[in-house]
């Protein structure tokens, strides 16, 4: 099977790594993987910023760029979703949308039974909002029923992986994209109150399924001190697949 790769801009010019891990991954799992040259933003910034409408010809542009593929993987829930509710909704390939996978979304059904090494660390798991519940990778606590999680599942797979249980599972870290920049006060203390979760816990790191949010509570991070790592959940697996 073939699958294209679908980078976003922050990972591609902040954290090369993910990108990389996320290829990897793939690659380990038996696919085959091509990363289209001609791949641009999915234009969600404009869109969040209310400008969706200007937004036509980057969304054209996607869907030219990764219409001809059955599956497209990207290490990045807020863009996927992104893409499945506007791009996705233009007639030029209307198809994409079922093709459209987060990363963790895409490689879940397909660990099972696969060997993973040891990964002796606590991690905490950082519950995106645009993951979430818009592409329900988990139970959010407003609805009732037990808790479920696929990137805890994951994750549970690893030996020796401490998972840490937070007091607010999936309480919301303060980005939201140019809500950090608009209400830099509240996004701040949003993002401080989730790192001290964590640490109240005793995570050591601090995984998610958006680099979006972890550069958030990193820069966060940094500017205390606090002793935490940060790591896409696709640099773990990388780490822990032969």
């Amino acid at each position: 099977m073939t699958v294209g790769l679908f980078i976003p801009c922050y990972v591609d010019q902040f954290y090369p790594n993910v990108g990389r891990a996320t290829l990897s991954v793939l690659e380990k799992l038996g696919f085959e993987v091509e990363y289209p040259l001609a791949q641009t933003c999915c234009g969600q910034p404009l869109a969040n910023t209310g400008f969706d409408a200007d937004t036509g010809t980057i969304s054209k542009h996607f869907l030219d760029t990764f219409g001809q593929f059955e599956h497209v993987v990207c290490p990045s829930g807020s863009c996927v979703l992104h893409a499945r509710e506007h791009v996705a909704q233009v007639d030029v390939h209307p198809g994409l949308h079922d093709g459209l996978a987060e990363f963790c979304q895409f490689v879940s059904a397909r660990l099972d039974g696969v060997d993973l090494g040891s990964f002796p660390r606590k991690v905490g798991v950082h519950q995106s909002c645009h993951g979430l519940r818009g592409l329900r990778l988990g139970k959010p606590s407003e609805l009732m029923g037990a808790p479920w999680s696929v990137v805890h599942d994951i994750l549970a797979k690893i030996p020796s992986l401490e998972l840490v249980e937070l007091e607010r599972v999936d309480e919301c870290c303060g980005f939201g994209g140019t809500f950090a920049v608009k209400e830099e006060a509240i996004s701040v203390r949003m993002g401080q109150d989730r790192l001290d979760d964590h640490l109240n816990h005793g995570a050591e790191i601090v995984t998610a399924t958006d680099m979006s949010c972890l550069l958030h509570l990193q820069g966060l991070a940094l500017r205390r001190r606090d002793k935490l790592q940060f790591m896409h959940v696709a640099e773990i697996l990388d780490e822990v697949l032969a």
